[in-house]
């Protein structure tokens, strides 16, 4: 009996970002709706074949989005905002929801939902809005299309579909629904509309769905567990279905919620969790197919066949090879699509990865050689050397670096004053009025800056005028803001690729890709660096044009540098030892850049920590140790200031409502925070924990291309200041503005200011 292959979910982007550039050029209007989706359809074909090809069995359809599988689940359930149903064109409808759409010419202003972190992951999903007595109407259109198209290339598929728990778990309460409703309440009225679909399916003759559950992974109270049971007793219990996959993925499954169910499979992360294998056997109804995820869909290394063909060994001799799966532990979304396209990339460090084509190689390696005495496939010999040269390597290894580490103390994680002495020191020095406006580091990073960037890398332009062109670009973006009137000042970026990439290419112990892009949400896509060997700042980083913009005026410019752990959490780390000592070693290269910005005279530093939130382990048992480390590494980062140097940190599009204790310890001078899609509801956890150094809650949406207007904004600023006292707020965007156009930008500024002073009026 051969065992056989499985993924998750493919890539949606293209390995060139094509979907990227299709998205973005039917947003321009410069191309139609049929010819985005002849893209869409051009990359799903591609992406089918590619797995048909590699000998994956069981391939995904449907774990394709234009911008987010949630969002698609909730078109498809009929979890429509009001504000949004009045929009007749489905598309239209549809980007409303994701990016917000305005017309002021036809009276039209509606904003997007709100966005946040997918579980612990960088990748940004949009929050459904439910009414207490919402009412779900299901449209299976886009997965049944799609079952339908593969087929046409002779491919059966097994589509992806977000459980309703995870569903109801990852959506939110509109504003103004009935007190003491939960999103969980809704569970009874949404779950025909599943019935239906998979009725729909049946018709279809689908053999297999994919139920993704991943809500099982984290803490649920006993309301959320017993929801699980009554959703899969009930789904399961349906006459006409197809036989179900219930996937879960990022950590451990409870055996509990297994032993319960009758599902005909059940899929578990081993790449996370390898412990739970024979707990998870144990509880395995009769009959039911395990599906084993070896082959790690969250990061690049390569997979220790060996190790993982172990795992599977056991699983046959305790299952069979029938009822044994060989798979990615999650979808390959978070991964770059394919090893190939990276031609420059160091021979050494490229020997030790996988992308997701290496990745479907290895599954479909691991599955043929399942039932083999030993595997005779060549790719196991290859990884067997890989990992040996891997560890050998002395580029992963800096005796300089880790004795510095090891010498880290207490006295190295605090300020030399406490915030209330600090505070009096900055606003000295500063002289700013109430409400002080600032933005959050980038501004936009035109065709004209990105072809120039390419024109000097592909050495079509010289040094000197590559520098030359970006004085001009941080010259006119200081003079831009003066005009607007803010405050604080930033240099614009201009510089930069991404936030984490760019102080990357400055540190030792990291590697770079040409092609290695990831979704982070829509057609927002990132390239994380490689972190593989040990981290060390060689020359200052940013001081340079730091000194150069502070140079252009007499306000205060802001040196911009990516926190810690950010860096770690926004690349690919290294597996070889433990997350938190990596992270010590980039603080420890941040806190000297910190020093050298002080000594040329910059009086004011953000570092940026957005993704703090997102490394929070799943489970609250592991959430101390990690938030120890995380916030002393911030800490150990930040804590070499002087008193009257102000100390700025940004974070955003997570919960953090259950960190707020952490955030405060980490003792930034200024949080700068995003609000404005939530409409200030995080500012009021902030305000009942009495958040005690200053705070900006994000007044605009820069995920959204529509141009808040001044009451809008001031509204906002109004309803912050009855949570938080007014000498404590700050006024800015949630984000940076590097993915805007100038145009929007300078309008939206212009509002924000006027809002801040209309705010200091009043």
């Amino acid at each position: 009996m051969r065992v056989h292959a499985a993924c998750l979910g493919h890539p949606r982007i293209g390995a060139d970002r094509e979907l990227k550039r299709a998205l973005e050029s039917f947003w321009a209007g410069k191309s139609s709706r049929e010819e985005l989706e002849a893209s869409a359809a051009a990359l799903r074909r591609r992406h089918w074949s590619a797995m048909r090809d590699a000998g994956i069995d069981a391939i995904p359809s449907n774990d394709f989005s234009l911008y987010d599988h949630v969002l698609d689940t909730a078109i498809a359930l009929g979890a429509i905002p009001a504000r949004h149903r009045a929009i007749d064109d489905p598309i239209a409808r549809y980007f409303a929801m994701a990016r917000g759409l305005q017309d002021r010419a036809n009276g039209i202003d509606v904003p997007a939902l709100e966005m946040t972190k997918w579980l612990d992951t960088n990748y940004h999903y949009l929050v459904p809005e439910l009414d207490a007595d919402q009412v779900f109407s299901l449209d299976p259109s886009k997965i049944l299309d799609e079952v339908r198209e593969a087929r046409a290339l002779g491919l059966e598929t097994r589509p992806v579909i977000l459980g309703p728990v995870s569903f109801l778990l990852a959506s939110k309460l509109a504003p103004g629904a009935r007190g003491g409703t939960r999103t969980l309440d809704l569970l009874d009225r949404v779950l025909p509309s599943y019935e239906a679909l998979l009725a729909r399916l049946a018709a279809e003759n689908v053999a297999w769905v994919q139920l993704d559950e991943p809500c099982l992974v984290t803490d649920l109270d006993d309301d959320a567990i017993a929801a699980i049971g009554r959703a899969l007793d009930r789904l399961l219990a349906s006459p006409a279905r197809p036989r179900v996959l219930l996937a879960t993925y990022f950590r451990a499954i409870d055996p509990d919620v297994i032993a319960r169910t009758r599902l005909d499979a059940v899929h578990v992360d081993l790449a996370r969790a390898p412990q739970q294998l024979d707990a998870v056997i144990d509880a395995l109804p009769r009959e039911a197919t395990l599906s084993l995820g070896v082959v790690d869909g969250r990061n690049v290394w390569r997979t220790d066949l060996d190790a993982a063909r172990a795992l599977v060994r056991h699983a046959i001799d305790r299952l069979g090879a029938s009822r044994v799966q060989v798979a990615t532990s999650c979808s390959l979304l978070h991964v770059p699509v394919d090893l190939a396209s990276e031609r420059a990339l160091d021979p050494e460090v490229r020997s030790w990865l996988a992308f997701a084509a290496q990745k479907l190689a290895e599954v479909a390696a691991l599955a043929r050689s399942a039932t083999l005495e030993s595997p005779v496939d060549p790719l196991f010999a290859q990884t067997r050397e890989a990992l040996a040269t891997r560890r050998r390597s002395a580029r992963t290894h800096d005796p300089a670096v880790r004795e510095r580490a090891a010498r880290v103390d207490d006295a190295m994680l605090h300020r030399a004053s406490p915030y209330p002495v600090r505070a009096k020191a900055q606003r000295a020095r500063f002289d700013l009025p109430r409400f002080p406006t600032t933005t959050i580091g980038s501004f936009p990073q035109t065709s004209d800056v990105r072809a120039a960037r390419a024109s000097w890398r592909a050495g079509r332009t010289t040094d000197a005028e590559y520098r030359a062109f970006l004085e001009r670009e941080t010259r006119a973006c200081i003079e831009r803001q003066e005009r607007i009137g803010i405050d604080v000042l930033v240099h614009g970026e201009f510089e930069r690729t991404d936030m984490v990439e760019h102080f990357g290419e400055l540190l030792e112990g990291f590697a770079f890709t040409e092609h290695g892009w990831v979704q982070s949400y829509g057609s927002r896509c990132v390239k994380p660096p490689i972190l593989f060997g040990d981290v060390a700042r060689p020359e200052p980083m940013t001081v340079d044009w730091a000194r150069f913009a502070q140079s252009l005026t007499s306000r205060p410019v802001k040196g911009m540098l990516t926190g810690p752990l950010t860096i770690l959490q926004w690349s690919f780390v290294r597996d070889d030892q433990p997350r938190a000592d990596t992270c010590k070693q980039i603080a420890l290269a941040l806190r000297d850049e910190v020093r050298d910005l002080e000594a040329a005279g910059i009086a004011m530093i953000q570092v940026d920590e957005p993704a703090i939130r997102e490394g929070l382990p799943l489970r609250a048992r592991d959430h101390a140790a990690y938030l120890r480390w995380a916030v002393d590494a911030f800490r150990l980062a930040t804590s070499g200031a002087r008193d009257d140097t102000q100390m700025h940190t940004h974070m955003c599009y997570s919960e953090f409502r259950d960190i707020l204790a952490e955030i405060a310890a980490m003792d930034a001078d200024v949080l700068s925070i995003e609000t404005s899609r939530s409409h200030m509801e995080l500012l009021e956890d902030f305000g009942r924990f009495r958040y005690p150094n200053e705070i900006g809650p994000g007044v605009y949406d820069i995920h959204s291309p529509r141009v808040p207007s001044v009451a809008e904004m001031r509204d906002l600023l109004e309803r912050a200041a009855r949570v938080i006292p007014a000498e404590q707020l700050w006024v800015n965007p949630d984000c940076g503005l590097k993915t805007r156009g100038w145009s929007e930008v300078e309008r939206a500024l212009t509002n924000m200011v006027e809002a801040a002073r209309e705010a200091r009026a009043r």
